[in-house]
């Protein structure tokens, strides 16, 4: 048993030694909670006083952190003011150079407007006065083509002829005579007949006429054949020695309007012409009437004095085949002149065509410069066109 004082009261007790183990490990247990405790206490002071050193630490070194930031920040804003003061001036620079050149765009723009405009009103002067040419030309030649090729309006065939000949009777058949035939008694009869005369009044050639066109006919179409054997007993009553039928029948038939048309393997000395080889008929037959007198009287005179005709004879026949040849030559010639007038129709329709087009093409140019704007000229530049951007707060997609 052990004696043990009591701390409060000072009063002694026993205790054995179970007891003074369990108040033993009492005291021990509260000893080492209270050194725990301190302990504890300490600690959290030396973790507050080392919190509070390295915070102080830290906010000094934010504290230093900060004033180099801070001139790190100052000196990088100098900078960027300083690239900003740049920037701004190279793009003011930039676009008052764009500017200038917009300007300087615009003003050429207009002055090349007013160029072409001048140039197309010009041109467009030109080519109405080229096209009213070409206009007038084409009328021209279709109204010489239709002098050539049909009946003139508001005349008769048989008048066409009559002043067709009389327009050229004084200078070139001076002693011709051509007129109506009147004459009935034999049932029928011709239209005009011609005689020519030499100085000596000698008949040089006669030619009995024959007028055709479709208003002379009925209503059945008729065809040139049809009056061959008429005109061929008009010229034998009459005394003619050639007969002509001036006609507009069959007007699509290649043969008839190619030129002169011999018919003397149906009928002797029988043509079909068309109206516009009217004269030149007469000029051929009285030419070669003419050659044919001066032969035909040489060679009366050379029989009359027993000499020998061979060589006259031949010099008839030489005359004969050029006759006939100087024929095919003057028929094939007007053929030729229709054709070159059709061409020439053609040619200047085609350039009146193309004169037209030229102008549309000028309008279409025209319009193409109309469209041209300082974006569609800055197009290929990217670096311009945000420029302009930037300079008007666009989106520079509206650029592309």
């Amino acid at each position: 048993m052990n004696e043990i004082l009591c701390p409060h009261c000072k009063k002694a007790f026993k205790i054995d030694e179970a007891g003074y183990a369990d108040i033993l490990k009492q005291v021990r247990d509260s000893e080492f909670k209270q050194q725990l405790h301190d302990r504890l206490e300490l600690a959290e002071q030396d973790k507050r006083s080392a919190v509070e050193l390295a915070k102080n630490e830290v906010t000094r070194d934010l504290e230093k952190s900060f004033v180099n930031k801070d001139a790190e920040i100052q000196d990088l804003k100098s900078k960027l003011k300083t690239i900003e003061v740049t920037q701004k001036l190279a793009i003011n620079e930039a676009v008052n150079g764009i500017e200038k050149e917009r300007d300087e765009l615009k003003n050429d723009l207009k002055h090349v407007k007013l160029e072409m405009q001048i140039a197309e009103k010009s041109l467009k002067d030109k080519y109405e006065t080229q096209i009213k040419d070409r206009d007038d030309a084409i009328e021209r030649l279709k109204d010489m083509k239709a002098r050539l090729s049909t009946k003139m309006v508001g005349e008769t065939l048989e008048q066409h002829c009559d002043i067709e000949f009389n327009r050229i009777r004084a200078t070139a058949f001076p002693r011709a005579y051509f007129e109506k035939d009147n004459d009935a008694k034999a049932g029928s009869k011709g239209d005009y007949i011609f005689r020519d005369l030499d100085e000596a009044n000698t008949e040089i050639v006669s030619i009995m006429f024959e007028m055709k066109n479709e208003s002379d006919g009925t209503a059945t179409k008729k065809k040139n054949e049809d009056f061959l054997k008429e005109l061929d007993k008009d010229r034998n009553e009459k005394n003619c020695e050639y007969a002509v039928l001036v006609s507009l029948l069959e007007p699509d038939s290649e043969l008839y309007n190619s030129g002169i048309v011999d018919v003397s393997h149906r009928y002797q000395k029988m043509y079909i012409v068309r109206p516009q080889f009217f004269i030149p008929i007469i000029t051929v037959l009285r030419n070669a009437a003419q050659n044919s007198l001066k032969y035909r009287t040489e060679l009366a005179l050379v029989k009359a004095q027993n000499i020998d005709i061979t060589t006259f004879e031949n010099d008839l026949d030489e005359f004969r085949t050029g006759f006939a040849r100087n024929y095919e030559l003057a028929s094939k010639r007007f053929k030729t002149a229709i054709e070159e007038i059709d061409k020439t129709i053609d040619h200047l329709q085609k350039t009146k065509d193309a004169l037209l087009g030229s102008e549309n093409n000028l309008r279409l140019a025209n319009n193409k410069a109309d469209e041209l704007t300082v974006k569609k000229l800055t197009k290929s530049n990217p670096t311009m066109a945000r420029k302009f951007a930037d300079l008007k707060g666009e989106d520079v997609s509206n650029f592309h």
